[in-house]
Formats: structure tokens, C-alpha cells, sequence
């Protein structure tokens, strides 16, 4: 997949830059576009997340958001993967 979740922040950064630019701001509605897209590209994120949750490791993700990457604190989960438990 060619869009990830980083990407989508570095939008929003760059965004929030083109706003404070004090030579040229970013006009208001323009930025409240960008704001709007990505509400529902984070909320479509927030679904993908449930269903992962629901199907317990039984199907792969969309990409969208990195698989297999652990945050730190978080304890290790067992997944299913290609039929065998893997923690």
C-alpha cells in the first residue's frame, strides 16, 4: 500500500506549518479540507484497528497501519499466523 498512517502525519505537520507561515498562510478553508479527509481517513484507521481486535490476529491488515509492530509497554500478544500460535 502506498499511503501510510505516517504519511497521513506528515500531512497534518505540514498543514499546521503552511497555517503558521507568516509570509503565506494557508488559507482557513483550505486547511479545514485537509482537516475533514483525514478525520475520516483516522476514523476508517479506528475501524480497521475493532476489526483486527474482533478476527484476533485471523486476518491481515490493510496496511494502512504497519503490522507486527509492538508499541513499547505493550505486552506481547500470541497471534495466529499461517495456522500456528506465534507470540
Amino acid at each position: 500500500m502506498k499511503n501510510k498512517i505516517e504519511d497521513l502525519r506528515n500531512h497534518l505537520f505540514a498543514t499546521l506549518e503552511d497555517l503558521r507561515d507568516k509570509d503565506k498562510p494557508m488559507d482557513i478553508p483550505r486547511a479545514k479540507a485537509v482537516v475533514d479527509v483525514a478525520q475520516v481517513i483516522v476514523d476508517s484507521a479506528r475501524v480497521e484497528c475493532e476489526f483486527l481486535k474482533v478476527m484476533d490476529g485471523r486476518v491481515a491488515g490493510t496496511g494502512f497501519i504497519p503490522e507486527g509492530e509492538v508499541l513499547p509497554g505493550t505486552p506481547a500478544r500470541p497471534r495466529l499466523i499461517r495456522g500456528r500460535s506465534q507470540a
